[in-house]
């Protein structure tokens, strides 16, 4: 998405309204309507996820249960999106993405946790939560590791707690995709039959009301600029 031109939220508001002038109703409506069941409490950590497919399902399921964060860790696999899997969610989600030569991990882990998230390792081999009983008094950020390997040590050294999925079968864990599906459909219901406030506050839903609307329509850079031009004149 181009930059927005302008620092001050009164014409980020101005701008939106503009630009969603150019959508069709259906469209502008369901954009205020999904807008209303985003959330940045829960958020998702990916490590090293290299198998295209798996990495596009995560985005999909957290597209559709309302998940706006994803936060990618770059430190041997670069992360693909395929578009057959995602079928677009890609667009619709903030994407964060850790790709330096090192520490990327750590870096991660360290920002949530800077903005007030409990990071929870995802592994069937820790005996701690279960989606049923992970606390949601903080806001959560997931950390799922690679199909193989999975977390990392310092993943799971840095995590505040660690959360499973039970099971009951001979096979002791499920894919990454279906596990993600699973914890974030879970937590999504706990969070939004909670008293717990969970919706992005005003300024945030603009932001990314902003990036929904000019990822749909036509030359949106242009369109901005002649806003611009037209309501806020150079002296």
């Amino acid at each position: 998405m181009p930059p927005i031109p302008c620092p001050e939220q009164k014409d980020k508001l101005s701008l939106l309204n503009y630009l969603l002038e150019f959508l069709t109703e259906e469209r502008k409506n369901k954009f205020l309507t999904h807008i209303l069941f985003r959330t940045r409490y829960l958020t998702i950590a990916l490590e090293d996820i290299y198998q295209p497919h798996n990495a596009s399902a995560v985005l999909r399921s957290c597209d559709c249960f309302g998940i706006q964060d994803v936060h990618i860790i770059e430190n041997r696999n670069k992360y693909q999106v395929n578009p057959d899997v995602a079928l677009g969610a890609s667009k619709w989600l903030t994407l964060e993405k850790y790709s330096l030569p090192e520490n990327n991990t750590i870096s991660c882990l360290e920002n949530l946790k800077k903005k007030g998230y409990k990071v929870f390792a995802t592994t069937p081999h820790e005996n701690d939560y279960t989606p049923e009983s992970l606390p949601l008094e903080n806001p959560v950020a997931l950390v799922f590791g690679n199909e193989l390997e999975g977390l990392s040590d310092e993943a799971l050294s840095m995590a505040d707690g660690f959360i499973k999925i039970p099971m009951v079968g001979f096979t002791e864990s499920l894919n990454i995709s279906v596990s993600a599906a699973v914890i974030v459909h879970t937590l999504s219901v706990r969070l939004r039959s909670s008293p717990i406030h969970w919706q992005l506050p005003e300024e945030a839903r603009t932001e990314i009301l902003l990036s929904w609307a000019m990822q749909s329509i036509k030359k949106p850079e242009l369109l901005s600029v002649e806003f611009f031009k037209r309501n806020f004149p150079i002296p």
